[in-house]
């Protein structure tokens, strides 16, 4: 991921932490949220000179990435719980 789209993401999901706050994602249909986030994502498609439709791409996709990025490195942080070496029972199992 680009520094300009870290930047990207970043503008976009602290403008959600305001717009949203507690808002359950999991009970709040996606539809709902990104209407939610459109004045942040056509600030974003004016000065980039772009479509909304593009901007809301745009987002999922970095979203998506940041979410792999994030998923991988905790199973790697596990991973090492679980190679600690000692020999014992590994504390996570599989």
């Amino acid at each position: 991921m680009t520094d300009e789209n870290k930047k990207l993401l970043a503008r976009i999901n602290s403008f959600a932490e305001n717009v949203l706050g507690e808002v359950d994602p999991q009970k709040v249909p996606v539809s709902v949220q990104l209407e939610k986030l459109k004045p942040v994502m056509e600030e974003i498609a004016h000065e980039r000179n772009m479509q909304l439709e593009e901007v809301f791409i745009l987002y999922m996709d970095l979203q998506s990435e940041a979410s792999c990025a994030s998923n991988e490195k905790l199973m790697e942080s596990l991973q090492d719980i679980n190679d600690s070496g000692d020999g014992g029972m590994p504390l996570l199992f599989r």
